[in-house]
């Protein structure tokens, strides 16, 4: 599949092993740190910076928003993303999850912000992820540890049937076109770099 064409595509060893690993690793003790502080009641409900449980996307699993680790790779990976695309793109922002049993990804097209995505398989049980293209043909994608698949998150509607496995993570990367317009109020999420915590996007933190 050709992006170009499709819309979207799929890059086999977009990240080594070691890296992929290194990330799956990461994941699951950035949930059980997160946890850990919610039960002692050092982070309130309210405090995402060490990640939480309420993504309306996929309830009950755990998410993180553009940690410093994660935004790195974001950087790094975007010569990979402009070639595969063909766009100049600039990096908004990076997302994963630690998806568990009975886990549920609703159908969903994404916000402008994400309007070029990849979604990179880290580890765990395979989990496939389905994709509707332009035409309205449903594909069926299987991603092996390291494998990324690149698409139109804004344009192509995406989802994933009940997870039957024990645990999957997932690395989400998110680009905006620069030939577009409007592409400078999204430019790292409306944050003023990369690795900050989404409230640096709502409020003008960082020049009070």
């Amino acid at each position: 599949m050709s992006f170009k064409k499709n819309k979207f595509s799929v890059v086999k060893n977009a990240i080594g092993k070691e890296l992929a690993h290194f990330l799956h690793e990461y994941l699951q003790l950035k949930k059980q740190a997160y946890l850990s502080m919610r039960e002692i009641k050092y982070i309130s409900d309210f405090n995402q910076d060490y990640g939480g449980m309420a993504d309306s996307q996929c309830s009950n699993t755990f998410c993180l928003y553009s940690p410093v680790t994660t935004d790195v790779v974001l950087a790094l990976l975007t010569p990979i993303m402009k070639k595969e695309t063909g766009l100049n793109l600039c990096p908004t922002y990076s997302y994963s999850r630690v998806y568990e049993r009975n886990a549920i990804l609703m159908k969903h097209k994404d916000r402008p912000s994400c309007e070029v995505s990849t979604t990179i398989n880290l580890g765990g049980d395979l989990w496939p992820i389905y994709i509707k293209d332009k035409k309205g043909k449903e594909h069926e994608i299987k991603l092996e540890s390291g494998d990324m698949l690149v698409y139109g998150g804004c344009e192509l509607y995406h989802w994933r049937e009940q997870f039957t496995g024990n645990l999957c993570t997932q690395l989400f990367l998110h680009y905006n076109d620069t030939s577009k317009k409007g592409w400078e109020e999204n430019k790292f999420d409306g944050r003023k770099h990369l690795g900050l915590p989404h409230q640096f996007k709502k409020y003008d933190i960082i020049n009070k």
